[in-house]
């Protein structure tokens, strides 16, 4: 049975901190029925936490974190995302809520099954080399110190196998501006090794990257900036498991958009640029000819 969402809030937090406390649950090797008896709460009440139905109290989290003796940190930080549940919008900003290795976008994105994505300066993370990568962290960050940027480059790499698994990989869909093909970031090998790499990924079943070139004039894409819609399974009467779920990311923090008529409105501004941008094939022979140009230089 589909159960109602909550009266107010983004169902992003709700989703997210149900998922963290489930992980915590099984890494506690504690089954629902264990937890909900140790926590004096009925099995049901446990199912819409975990599944991000309902709003909690921050006191509910704390009690479930010691339950599952969770460290103090990630104790008090999803005791702060757990205000952020009764909330009317979202933002994340680094730092401030989710600690190192807790990513809340990177939950949603593990969980999609389907990513669409207009990319108007940079090449996606999930389609990024190691070098591509470094350049950008060096240009970015150059507070790093090496062993954080090999580190970064690491858990970018774990992050692309979501791609290129076996068991239900994801479809990819992107559009990019024609200028971030030819923008040199890291310089012409470095480039033209991207670019094959998009070649490449361009031959899989479940990846599409388009380009939409200058001769396209104005698109949608110039009123968005750039963001990522993210959708989920259905169930067997084709109602989704989890809304749609938009992601913009900004210079301080993330915006997570759900509401209908936000999603409507990304999902159509997606649409008019894919339809504006060049085929597949058309795009995959543009990344191998601009790759062969950069490689002359």
């Amino acid at each position: 049975m589909r159960m109602p969402e909550a009266a107010t809030g983004s169902t992003v937090p709700r989703r997210q901190l149900g998922r963290y406390l489930r992980q915590l649950r099984n890494d506690a090797r504690m089954t629902i029925n264990v937890a909900a008896k140790a926590l004096e709460w009925s099995e049901a009440k446990m199912w819409r936490i975990e599944t991000g139905q309902t709003s909690l109290r921050s006191l509910d989290v704390e009690a479930m974190c010691r339950t599952y003796g969770a460290p103090d940190e990630l104790r008090e930080a999803l005791m702060g995302l757990a205000k952020e549940t009764k909330g009317k919008g979202w933002w994340h900003a680094y730092g401030n809520v989710i600690p190192d290795g807790f990513d809340l976008y990177i939950g949603l994105e593990e969980a999609a099954e389907s990513l669409e994505e207009y990319s108007p300066e940079l090449i996606p993370g999930l389609l990024q080399t190691p070098d591509y990568h470094r350049a950008l962290l060096d240009k970015s960050r150059p507070d790093l110190q090496p062993d954080e940027v090999d580190r970064r480059v690491q858990l970018r790499a774990q992050r692309q196998s979501l791609v290129t698994r076996v068991t239900s990989p994801p479809t990819l869909g992107v559009v990019l501006n024609e200028a971030v093909v030819r923008r040199l970031v890291g310089g012409p090998e470095v480039m033209a090794v991207q670019l094959d790499r998009l070649a490449g990924m361009n031959e899989r079943h479940n990846v599409s990257v388009r380009v939409a070139p200058f001769s396209a004039g104005a698109h949608r894409g110039f009123e968005t900036g750039p963001f990522i819609l993210m959708r989920f399974s259905t169930s067997g009467d084709g109602r989704d498991h989890e809304p749609p779920t938009v992601y913009v990311q900004g210079f301080t923090g993330a915006l997570y958009l759900d509401k209908p008529h936000e999603i409507h409105r990304y999902a159509e501004a997606f649409t008019e640029s894919w339809d504006d941008a060049l085929s597949k094939d058309d795009s995959t022979a543009l990344f191998r000819r601009t790759a062969r140009k950069m490689e002359e230089r």
